[in-house]
């Protein structure tokens, strides 16, 4: 007779040629990053940044990222007695989040530090504390880009300044000067223009009380409505203006700020997006009447190198997931990862995800270097910053997706958290201007400023003789430029073979001679398909993978 066993007892298989749980895993175990944060001029910092990769790469850190999109923010308009609060809950998980990047100093605190290369350090931190979750880094990146913005107001700019710069995350809704940190937000858009923020219809009207006026009107995408301080666009009788809008008014009353709702995104799920409505709403002016767009442009390259450091921690984040399956998943008989076609692919999205580190850094070093009088640096950061905020973002759809594929089914199930970073992909381009926006603004950099030219082409020349395919690409770039009959409707193609040639230029002076080789070879030689996997096979793609993938063999 045949036992019959209990249900407990009960198995039809067992769990094999599975991979183990990547955490922990050291999110800073990247050559490009240390050796650009060095190079940047933030060396001092690596300690720092590789026991912020040990943390963000560690279980905890891990699961609250999960946790922070698993349970998203609510709104919640009214309290119990029917008075309209406007707030929004977060899971603990989001708190514990933010709380570490503003203790790291990932928000604001690098205006507070004299030091050269205190927003590279910045930068780094954010490319491995990003490991985590995307969505915290709309607040840190929003009141990192505040502050240049609000010293165009000294006396604003004294009062909350030290507050925004502060390591002291202190949720809640209070009186700001009342706490020991602030977090800033901004609310720039509206339905009817969306990047074309000139045809703003919030109207500003002013008080009898000087640079105080009150705004009445409606915003279309405000993200984090929970900060403290919020910049905005409105319209004052002297044309478009800044303004400064706090949640709570100094007398400890609410200003109007109603949460008419939260977006429904399709990524970014742990950030709270909101469309807030004014009435009423007391502001303070910042900058001059009619000297809006120009008041908030620092602010605008703040924000878009935190796109490109977004987009290159994705791409980061998910190669390193991908290299870690491949390396304890076998198929037809061998582990993934040294099957040839496997390798080609991960070699292709390591130079890729390399290329847009390295990058990131330059532009982070660039920003450093002009913030302190660099005239040279300036003009380059005007048009590079532009350059890499449309290219990077760009392939980091495209890339993850890739990624995400290395997984095949096990990467589109939620629990593997690549469908998280495949949603978050396409905010990058968008946020901060689409790809349309960043091209043109490229053309303008051209045209009003001449010397953001010279400055990127300063920039190649550094590389000049080092590879033959590269420097032909700078004469098409040079020929380009020099026959630009339709430039808007060609600017797409002109600023991707800026971002490859700028690319290829700092690969063949800073990387190994493979990874250098291989992106000219491909990216500028033409030696390439149309999706990643299409290396040569002259390319060395054992010490492209060797280079980028950390090793997590010893899961298994």
């Amino acid at each position: 007779m045949v036992p019959i066993l209990a249900p407990e007892q009960s198995a039809t298989h067992d769990v094999t040629n599975q991979a183990p749980a990547l955490a922990p895993y050291d999110a800073s175990d990247d050559a490009a990053l240390l050796e650009g944060l060095r190079r940047e001029g933030g060396g001092r910092a690596e300690d720092d940044i590789r026991r912020l990769g040990r943390l963000a790469g560690g279980a905890e850190a891990q699961e609250w990222g999960e946790q922070a999109n698993r349970h998203e923010p609510e709104l919640r308009t009214h309290d119990r007695f029917g008075n309209r609060v406007d707030e929004v809950a977060f899971h603990p998980s989001w708190h514990r989040l933010l709380g570490t990047a503003v203790a790291e100093g990932l928000a604001a605190a690098p205006w507070a530090d004299d030091r050269p290369g205190a927003h590279v350090v910045r930068t780094a931190g954010g490319l491995v504390w990003g490991h985590t979750d995307a969505g915290h880094g709309c607040p840190t990146s929003m009141t990192y880009a505040a502050v240049p913005a609000l010293r165009k107001q000294p006396e604003l700019a004294a009062v909350y300044e030290p507050l925004l710069v502060s390591r002291v995350y202190e949720p809640g809704l209070r009186v700001p000067s009342g706490k020991r940190g602030l977090l800033a937000g901004m609310g720039m858009t509206e339905k009817q223009g969306g990047s074309d923020v000139r045809t703003n219809t919030t109207a500003a009207s002013p008080t009898a009380e000087p640079g105080v006026y009150t705004l009445r009107g409606h915003k279309w995408f405000t993200s984090a409505p929970m900060c403290d301080v919020f910049l905005v666009l409105a319209q004052a009788p002297g044309g478009l203006s800044c303004f400064l809008v706090p949640r709570i008014l100094p007398d400890g009353s609410r200003n109007t700020f109603r949460i008419q709702r939260l977006k429904d995104k399709l990524g970014n799920r742990s950030n709270a997006s909101s469309e807030p409505e004014f009435d009423h709403t007391v502001a303070w002016l910042v900058g001059p009447e009619g000297q809006g767009v120009k008041t908030i442009i620092e602010m605008v390259n703040c924000t878009r190198l935190d796109c490109v450091m977004s987009s290159a921690t994705l791409m980061r984040k998910t190669l390193v997931e991908a290299g870690h399956h491949t390396r304890h998943r076998s198929a037809f008989g061998a582990l993934l990862i040294d099957q040839p076609l496997m390798r080609n692919v991960l070699a292709d999205l390591a130079l890729e995800s390399e290329a847009a580190t390295t990058l990131t850094l330059r532009l982070a070093g660039a920003a450093d270097r002009a913030l302190r009088g660099d005239a040279q640096e300036a003009a380059f950061r005007r048009i590079a910053t532009a350059v890499g905020k449309y290219w990077v973002t760009k392939r980091g759809p495209a890339f993850t997706a890739e990624a995400l594929e290395c997984l095949g089914g096990n990467g589109y199930v939620e629990e593997s958290g690549m469908p998280r970073h495949y949603r978050e992909a396409p905010l990058l381009s968008i946020w901060e201007g689409s790809g349309n926006v960043n091209a043109l603004d490229v053309l303008r950099a051209l045209g009003r400023a001449p010397e953001t030219g010279e400055a990127l082409f300063a920039e190649l020349a550094l590389a000049h003789g080092a590879d033959a395919r590269l420097d032909a690409a700078v004469l098409r770039l040079k020929d380009r430029l020099r026959d630009l009959r339709d430039p808007e409707t060609g600017a797409r193609r002109l600023v991707e073979l800026m971002a490859l040639v700028l690319q290829g230029s700092l690969l063949v002076r800073h990387a190994p001679r493979a990874v250098a080789d291989a992106f000219c070879a491909t990216r500028l030689g033409g030696d390439w398909g149309y999706s990643f996997g299409t290396l040569p096979g002259s390319a060395d793609l054992t010490t492209i993978l060797d280079r980028a993938l950390p090793d997590t063999t010893a899961r298994g």
